[in-house]
């Protein structure tokens, strides 16, 4: 569940270099944010398309009251993906979709066709 703690603030260069690529040493230097930044959350949720544990559904849940658009958007993404029996799901879709994000609002649009 180290993506999990990336979410929740928790430093993890070595996670964070993994997932997060080319950029990442960049970003773990400090720059665009830092590892403080929405990078390492933003990366956090994109990998827990691929390895989901349920144990991280409260935690996608509050990256969707991100404060970052991109982090946002990665959480409904995530919903859609990997939530699809998630109860609270469609109340996180709602308010996603009146995301003050164009891009948000339309992740949170795909993923509320898909859980229909």
């Amino acid at each position: 569940m180290r993506c999990v703690g990336l979410l929740g603030g928790e430093m993890d260069p070595a996670l964070m270099e993994v997932i997060g690529g080319d950029g990442a040493a960049y970003v773990v230097s400090g720059h665009e944010g830092g590892p403080d930044g929405y990078w390492p959350r933003t990366w956090a949720l994109r990998a827990l398309l691929h390895v989901w544990d349920p144990a991280a559904e409260p935690a996608v849940l509050a990256a969707s009251s991100d404060d970052h658009w991109r982090v946002r958007e990665m959480a409904a993404k995530v919903i859609a993906a990997r939530m699809t029996s998630s109860t609270a799901a469609p109340a996180a879709l709602e308010q996603l979709a009146a995301d003050d994000s164009t891009r948000v609002r339309a992740a949170a649009e795909r993923a509320r066709a898909k859980l229909g």
